[in-house]
């Protein structure tokens, strides 16, 4: 019997994908929110694809607002850039 992959949708280009190949951003208690490389840390989880491109659309069409229905600053955006650079080694 084969394992069920879970899926989740990103939050910039609405793709449904499996959770292993996304990038978890999490809002934790205090509010703060990070990128989740672990997948397992407490908190409001939401998915991008591991592309710089769906975290401009996520930026463009304001998905971050939307899952953690909240306002985020422009600088929350520049760190996960920063992280995401950091991480696809370009």
């Amino acid at each position: 019997m084969n394992k069920k992959i879970p899926m989740r949708q990103c939050i910039g280009c609405g793709e449904m994908k499996g959770k292993k190949e996304m990038m978890r951003v999490l809002k934790d208690a205090d509010g703060s929110i990070t990128l989740d490389a672990t997948g397992r840390k407490n908190g409001r989880g939401a998915y991008l694809c591991i592309s710089a491109e769906c975290l401009k659309k996520a930026r463009k069409n304001k998905g971050l607002e939307r899952s953690f229905k909240m306002s985020i600053p422009e600088q929350v955006y520049e760190n996960l850039e920063k992280e995401f650079q950091e991480r696809d080694g370009s």
